[in-house]
C-alpha cells in the first residue's frame, strides 16, 4: 500500500490514483427510520454533489416510517420496523480492493467525451457513434474507468448511448473483472446502467441470442464468486438486476426490487392479489437456462456456505428475489427451498426432507431479521406439498411463541395469510383463538388481523374468529357496543391504566390495523356479526360524524355500508350524519364515505345528501374526486331540475332491481326493509352487482341520449301505450342504423291511403319511434352488461386501501 503513495487528508478523503475517494464507512447502519429489510446500502451514497444516476432510494421492504404519537403507531403494527442484524457478514470488507490508477492521457480522453457528448447538441447516430469509439478506447481498461468516481459517470452516459453490439463487447471483456466492478461504490451504477441498456433490446426478438451469450459469459464469471457478491450491498442490486433480466421481467419492478409495506399489507389482509399470483403462469422466459444456472450456482452447497446466505440481510434480498422469480415453477422450488431451508442434500429429494434438527434449526433463523424475511417470501411462493411440510414439521405447537417475537411474528402472518387449505386454519385458530387478547397486548394486532383475513377467505371459523376478537376487547360482562370504539383505538384501550372507566379519546388517531380487523369483519356473513351490528349502530352521533373524519375510521363506515347488512341498519349510521355531508365531501376520503351513503339509503335521504353539497359545490370542483363525486350525484342536474333528478333515480332503481331479478341468484332474499333504493343482497354475487350498477349509472347518464340532447331516462314518465310484442326487437344486440329504422318506417307509411292521415301518422310514428329505439338500447345494452358480467369480474372502488392508510397517517 505505501507504494501506491495512499495519503489521508484532513477532509477524510483517500487519495488513490487518478481521483480522490471518501472513505468507505463501516458503521453500523441505524435502521431506526428503516422498517424491516430496507437497501441501505445502496442508499447510503446516494447523496453525493454530483447526481448518481438511476440512484433513486428505494422504498426498502415492509417499511413503515409513520413513528408519529398516535393510537395506530403502537408496537403491533403489521409494519412495524425491524431492526437490522449486526451480522452482516463483513460484506464491506469483502468489495474493498485497490483501484488501479487512470493514466492522465486516458482521463482527458473521456473528459473530452463527456464535454462532447452533454456540451453539444449530438444526433442520435452521431451519439451512437461517438459512445462507441470511446468504449472502444476503454477496452482493457474497464474495471479503472468505472470505478472511478468521475469517469464512471461518463461511462454510464456512454453505455446508455451506444449500439448494443458495443454494449455487449463491453461486459464480455469485462466479464473476468465484472465482480469487483458489481461489489465498488462507482462501479456498481455502471454495471447496472449496462444491465437495463441490455434490457430495453428485449423487445427485438433478434437481439436475443447475441444477449443470451453475453449473459451466459457474465454469470459464469459471476459463480465464481457470487457469495461475495451476494453478500456486499452494492453488489446485491447488481445480482437481482441480473436475475430480472435472465427472466426478462421489469428490472425496476415493485415486486423484485422492494415491497411497500402497504401492498404487503393489502395482500395479507385480502385487499388485493398477491403479485406472486400474477407470476405463476406460464411466461415467455428470454433466457430459462441462464436464470436457473445463475440461481443453482449461487445456492450450490459445494460453491457457498448455505448458513452465511440464511443470515445476512443482503444475500436474503437476492435469495427473495430468486425465488419470487420461480414462482410458480415447483420444480425448481423443490430444488431451492429444501436447500435454503438448511435441509441435508441428500433429504431434499424425499417427500418428507425437513428433520427434527432441521426444524430447530429453521425455528431459531426465523427469530433473525433476514432470514424472517426470505422464509416470508418462501411461504408465499412453495407449492401446497412443502408448505404443508414446514406447517407441520417446523410451526405447529410453536406459533403462540413466535407470533410473540418481533421478528418471528411476521413470518407467522405470512404463514396464516398464505394457509392454503382450512385444516390449516383450523389448526392455526386453536393455538393462537384463545390468545387474541394476549397477542393485542404484546402488539402483535398484525397476527389476530392476518388470521381473522384468513379465516374470511377460506370461510371457515368464521363465527368462532368474530368471536374471539370481541372477547379479546370486552369481557363477558361487557356491552357489545363497546367493540367498535375499542377497536377502532385499539391500543389507546390496551394501555389505559383504567380500562373499566375507558371511553372513547376525542382528538385520537384511529389505529390502522383495527380499522382493517373491522373491514374484513363486516366482510362476513351478517348472522357472524350481530355484536358488531349493534355496536357500530348504536354508536353517538358525534362520533360517527368523528369516524368519518378519521381516514381509518372512514374506511370501517364505509365497508359496513357496502356489506351484506340490511338496508335499514345502514340508514342508522346514514342517519347520524345528516347536516354534515357538505363538510364531509369537502374532506380528502369524505368523497368516498359521501358515495357509499348515497348508495345505501332511500330517495328522501338522498336528496338530502345532495341538497347539503349544494353550498360546496365550487370548493368541490376545485379539490381531486369533488368532480367526480359532482357528476356522480348529478348535483347540477338536482339544482336545475329537482323533479326530473328524481324522475331518472327511479327509473334507474327500477332498471337495476328488474335486471337483479333476471340474472341474480333466485334464491337469494332480499334483505329490503321499507321501501329504500339502493339497497344491499344477500348473495356472493354481491361485488359483481356493484360493478353492474355503475355500468348501468354510466350508461344511463351518458350512452342513451336521445336526439333532442335530453338524457332518455327523463321521458321514462311518459304514458304513451306501449308497443305491441310483435314490433319489439328480436335481438339482444343494439338495433341497427337509423338508415335501416327508416326505411322499415317507410314502407309501414306507404299502406296508408289517405295523404294527410299518412303524414300525421309518420309525424306520429316518428315521435314513438324514437321512444321505442330508445328503449330498445336500453334495454339490449343492460342486457350486454349483464351478459358480460356472468362471465368476468369487475373492478369497483378506488386505489388500495392499505395503501390509502399508508400515504393518509
Amino acid at each position: 500500500m505505501h507504494g501506491l503513495g495512499l495519503c489521508v487528508g484532513e477532509s477524510g478523503m483517500v487519495s488513490i490514483g487518478f481521483k480522490a475517494l471518501p472513505l468507505r464507512n463501516n458503521k453500523s447502519h441505524n435502521s431506526s427510520q428503516v422498517g424491516l429489510i430496507t437497501d441501505e446500502g445502496k442508499t447510503s451514497f446516494t447523496q453525493r454533489r454530483m447526481g448518481r444516476k438511476g440512484s433513486k432510494k428505494d422504498s426498502g421492504f415492509h417499511r413503515n416510517d409513520s413513528n408519529k404519537n398516535e393510537s395506530g403507531g403502537g408496537p403491533g403494527a403489521m409494519g412495524s420496523a425491524r431492526k437490522f442484524s449486526q451480522n452482516t457478514g463483513g460484506s464491506e470488507s469483502q468489495a474493498s480492493f485497490v483501484r488501479k490508477q487512470v493514466d492522465p492521457e486516458t482521463a482527458k480522453y473521456f473528459s473530452e467525451i463527456t464535454n462532447v457528448i452533454e456540451g453539444t447538441e449530438v444526433d442520435v447516430e452521431e451519439r451512437s457513434v461517438i459512445c462507441g469509439t470511446a468504449l472502444e478506447e476503454a477496452r482493457g481498461k474497464e474495471v479503472e474507468l468505472a470505478t472511478d468516481y468521475i469517469i464512471s459517470h461518463t461511462m454510464q452516459t456512454l453505455l446508455e448511448g451506444c449500439t448494443l453490439d458495443r454494449l455487449c463487447a463491453f461486459l464480455r471483456s469485462s466479464a473476468d473483472e465484472f465482480s469487483q466492478i458489481c461489489m465498488d461504490r462507482s462501479g456498481s451504477h455502471v454495471a447496472e446502467t449496462a444491465l437495463k441498456s441490455l434490457s430495453r433490446h428485449l423487445e427485438d426478438d433478434e437481439s436475443h441470442s447475441i444477449i443470451g451469450e453475453t449473459l451466459a459469459v457474465l454469470c459464469e464469471a459471476i459463480v465464481t464468486n457470487a457469495v461475495d457478491i451476494m453478500c456486499n450491498c452494492y453488489g446485491s442490486h447488481v445480482l437481482r438486476r441480473l436475475l430480472c433480466l435472465c427472466k426478462g421481467v421489469p428490472m425496476d419492478s415493485l415486486e423484485f426490487h422492494s415491497t411497500n409495506p402497504s401492498v404487503v399489507l393489502a395482500e395479507r389482509l385480502n385487499l388485493r392479489s398477491s403479485h406472486v399470483d400474477s407470476h405463476n403462469a406460464p411466461q415467455n422466459q428470454p433466457f430459462p437456462d441462464q436464470l436457473k444456472f445463475l440461481i443453482s450456482e449461487m445456492v450450490n452447497p459445494s460453491r457457498a456456505d448455505i448458513a452465511i446466505l440464511q443470515t445476512n440481510q443482503y444475500s436474503s434480498l437476492v435469495l427473495q428475489t430468486a425465488l419470487k422469480l420461480l414462482a410458480g415453477q415447483e420444480e425448481d422450488l423443490f430444488r431451492l427451498i429444501p436447500i435454503l431451508l438448511g435441509c441435508p442434500t441428500d433429504a431434499a429429494s424425499e417427500e418428507s426432507f425437513i428433520e427434527v434438527k432441521t426444524a430447530k434449526k429453521v425455528r431459531r433463523l426465523v427469530e433473525e431479521n433476514a432470514y424472517s424475511h426470505l422464509m416470508e417470501v418462501i411461504l408465499s411462493v412453495a407449492p401446497d406439498t412443502i408448505y404443508d411440510d414446514i406447517f407441520t414439521k417446523v410451526f405447529k405447537n410453536s406459533l403462540f411463541r413466535l407470533s410473540s417475537h418481533f421478528c418471528g411474528n411476521f413470518v407467522i402472518q405470512a404463514l396464516i395469510s398464505h394457509a392454503r387449505s382450512k385444516e390449516h386454519i383450523k389448526l392455526i385458530f386453536e393455538e393462537l383463538g384463545p390468545k387474541f387478547r394476549d397477542l393485542l397486548e404484546l402488539g402483535r394486532a398484525g397476527v389476530v388481523a392476518a388470521l381473522v383475513a384468513a379465516s374470511q377467505r377460506l370461510q371457515d371459523n368464521q363465527h368462532e374468529c368474530c368471536q374471539a376478537l370481541a372477547d379479546a376487547v370486552c369481557s363477558r360482562d361487557d356491552s357489545s357496543a363497546c367493540i367498535i370504539p375499542r377497536l377502532l383505538f385499539l391500543d389507546n384501550y390496551l394501555y389505559s391504566a383504567d380500562k373499566e372507566n375507558w371511553s372513547w379519546p376525542s382528538g385520537f388517531k384511529m389505529h390502522v390495523l383495527g380499522s382493517l380487523m373491522l373491514q374484513t369483519v363486516f366482510k362476513y356473513p351478517s348472522e357472524f356479526i350481530k355484536a358488531y351490528i349493534t355496536s357500530i349502530t348504536s354508536l353517538e352521533d358525534k362520533h360517527v360524524l368523528e369516524a368519518v373524519k378519521d381516514p381509518a375510521g372512514s374506511r370501517v363506515i364505509e365497508a359496513f355500508l357496502v356489506s351484506s347488512i340490511s338496508a335499514k341498519q345502514k340508514y342508522k349510521i346514514v342517519a347520524k350524519l345528516r347536516g354534515h355531508f357538505g363538510e364531509l365531501a369537502v374532506l380528502p376520503s369524505g368523497t368516498f364515505t359521501i358515495e357509499k351513503c348515497f348508495n345505501a339509503c332511500n330517495l328522501s335521504m338522498k336528496e338530502t345528501i345532495v341538497s347539503e353539497l349544494l353550498p360546496f359545490q365550487a370548493e368541490l370542483s376545485k379539490s381531486r374526486q369533488g368532480p367526480y363525486l359532482l357528476k356522480k350525484l348529478d348535483v347540477e342536474g338536482f339544482a336545475r331540475r329537482p323533479d326530473q333528478w328524481r324522475s331518472r333515480l327511479t327509473s334507474k332503481q327500477s332498471v337495476f332491481n328488474e335486471f337483479y331479478e333476471a340474472f341474480g341468484q333466485k334464491d337469494a332474499k332480499s334483505s329490503r326493509a321499507g321501501n329504500f333504493l339502493s339497497d344491499s343482497y344477500k348473495n356472493t354475487q354481491a361485488e359483481n352487482f356493484k360493478g353492474m350498477r355503475k355500468e348501468i349509472d354510466d350508461g344511463l347518464s351518458s350512452g342513451f341520449v336521445t336526439k333532442s340532447g335530453t338524457p332518455f331516462l327523463a321521458h321514462q314518465g311518459s304514458t304513451k301505450p306501449k308497443k305491441s310484442g310483435d314490433q319489439k326487437s328480436k335481438t339482444r344486440g343494439f338495433p341497427q342504423d337509423n338508415d335501416e329504422f327508416s326505411k322499415s318506417k317507410s314502407k309501414k307509411l306507404k299502406t296508408s291511403k289517405d295523404g294527410e292521415s299518412a303524414k300525421n301518422e309518420k309525424k306520429r310514428r316518428k315521435k314513438d319511434g324514437s321512444s321505442e329505439s330508445s328503449n330498445k338500447k336500453l334495454k339490449a345494452g343492460i342486457s350486454t352488461i349483464f351478459s358480460t358480467r356472468c362471465f368476468r369480474h369487475s373492478s369497483y372502488g378506488r386505489s388500495d386501501l392499505a395503501q390509502e392508510h399508508n400515504t393518509s397517517e
